[in-house]
């Protein structure tokens, strides 16, 4: 059980500003998001004792106060936004403002028998970098999409430069991405093994370490959760329904599903399990899933054993 004495804060992260709310007890404060706000911020921590802070994510706004926590020496929380959504509504709470939501991040902080830390700082470069590079990639599809439809061969070929640019900026941008994750010898080890198993591609591959942390330091089945390709039961008395995915880090799904549709053709072991599926009477859907499943495992266990990838299959 949580110590009813110890003071939580809770902070929710606006674009401007910060909203403190303390629990147990009524303290209130906004703060400007910025120099002089942070040490606002540590003044009111430290003036009431807190114990442990929790904040919610909110669309990248909350990196300068991860930041500036992590250097701190209180216990501090990221919460996912849908942990917070669900916890107010198991409390029938559904007035929302910023000072309320500070009130709320407060409750569920205290509510937690441990906080989960704070993601790795040297991924913090790794995961902007790695969002940059899938913006130039969404750029290239946008374009695309817009010369299909073009009327006119000018534009056409103004579409084909632009698209030959955005091309030469993602290859670039890919091999600096490469370069600094290789400059850190350990993410160096996992890229390689990552590599070795046939179906996982450089792009990928670099997807996995940076926005999968956790691999080859968590169990099969936290690990399928959290790549979002576990499936959950839905059962209830004598109702049986269909197992289904949800959940999970959706960027790093896309990245595992496009491997899963190269390994169910090119990975000896992952194209017998995906044809056995198939003959079974599954739909290519659901094959393609159980292979995404299979494959984040089959990676968390190489990284685990660290020890690259060999086919079992045996034709």
């Amino acid at each position: 059980m949580t110590d009813n004495s110890m003071i939580c804060a809770g902070i929710d992260v606006g674009k401007s500003h910060l909203d403190i709310a303390l629990h147990p007890g009524r303290a209130r404060l906004r703060v400007t998001y910025d120099i002089a706000g942070l040490k606002a911020l540590d003044a009111f921590l430290q003036e009431h004792d807190v114990s442990r802070i929790g904040f919610e994510a909110s669309g990248g706004y909350e990196w300068r106060l991860l930041g500036h926590l992590r250097a701190g020496k209180r216990p501090a929380a990221r919460l996912q936004p849908a942990q917070l959504r669900f916890f107010a509504k198991s409390r029938l709470k559904r007035a929302k403002n910023d000072r309320l939501d500070a009130v709320l991040i407060a409750l569920f902080t205290a509510s937690l028998e441990q906080l989960p830390a704070l993601p790795d700082a040297r991924f913090d470069k790794l995961a902007a970098e790695l969002t940059y590079l899938e913006q130039i990639e969404q750029q290239i599809a946008l374009v695309k999409t817009f010369a299909e439809t073009a009327l006119s061969e000018a534009i056409k070929r103004r579409h084909a430069r632009e698209v030959a640019r955005l091309e030469t900026c993602r290859k670039a941008h890919l091999l600096r991405l490469e370069k600094t994750v290789r400059d850190d010898c350990d993410l160096a080890e996992r890229l390689d093994l990552l590599i070795s198993i046939k179906g996982i591609g450089l792009r990928s591959a670099l997807c996995l370490i940076i926005r999968l942390p956790e691999l080859g330091h968590a169990g099969r089945a936290e690990i399928a959760a959290l790549a979002g390709v576990a499936p959950y039961d839905d059962d209830s008395g004598k109702y049986h329904g269909r197992r289904r995915i949800q959940g999970g880090r959706e960027r790093l799904r896309k990245s595992l599903f496009m491997c899963a549709f190269t390994a169910t053709r090119h990975n000896p072991d992952l194209a017998s399990f995906y044809a056995r599926l198939r003959q079974n009477g599954k739909d290519h859907l659901c094959a393609v899933i159980a292979v995404a499943r299979k494959l984040i495992v089959l990676a968390n266990s190489i990284l685990f054993r660290k020890a690259e990838w060999t086919p079992q299959y045996r034709k």
